[in-house]
């Protein structure tokens, strides 16, 4: 069979059509299925008619099907999506930052939003206010770990970064302020809420 040209290997004519080049391909198969020599001889003889049938495609002489598998258009399985650069986020901050629910979000801020409206209302209650709002993140940072040293660390340290940088921007913004009737410690103390909500949810 090895000595024969592709045609006679596969049993087919010059102007056999693909389906019958095809048919007699797996026939062939299914009777020297247990012969792997065979199956090659079969192979290449299939693979070499089509290469054949491609170049007469190419030059104009025959119409061939959509859907004929050629040997160099074989079907590539679609590329898998390229994988995610991981982030280069040191462990201990990865280990902070928190991936908050629903309700880690609206509940602090619900509670925050409510304290900025008494200390803009009833400013007496502002130092009162400040005590809740760091209670109230101590107790959502507390909630996620149960460890309380690192809640209070994490909760005292935002209410600092807070209170300085609403007094940062309270500062320069006190005309305005004035305008709209709030006092700057009014306005840092808000500003101070903001980052103890944000320290609260998006941390742990």
């Amino acid at each position: 069979m090895s000595e024969q040209n592709p045609y006679e290997q596969l049993g087919v004519t010059e102007n056999s059509s693909f389906e019958e080049i095809q048919t007699a391909r797996s026939r062939l198969c299914e009777q020297y299925k247990d012969d792997q020599r065979q199956l090659q001889i079969i192979e290449a003889a299939y693979d070499a008619l089509l290469m054949e049938r491609l170049r007469m495609r190419q030059e104009g002489k025959i119409k061939v099907p959509e859907g004929i598998r050629f040997p160099e258009k074989r079907v590539q399985p679609p590329p898998s999506a390229p994988p995610q650069p991981t982030r280069n986020m040191p462990g201990w901050l990865q280990r902070l930052i928190d991936t908050p629910s629903p309700m880690d979000i609206w509940l602090p801020a619900g509670v925050m939003a409510a304290l900025s409206v008494l200390v803009y209302f009833a400013y007496p209650a502002l130092q009162m206010a400040m005590v809740l709002a760091t209670g109230a993140c101590l107790y959502f940072l507390y909630r996620k770990e149960k460890q309380l040293g690192r809640s209070v660390l994490i909760g005292l340290l935002g209410l600092l970064l807070g209170v300085i940088i609403g007094g940062l921007l309270a500062m320069p913004l006190a005309g305005v302020l004035a305008g709209i009737s709030i006092r700057p410690d009014q306005f840092a103390s808000i500003i101070a809420f903001v980052i103890l909500w944000l320290v609260s949810s998006f941390l742990r």
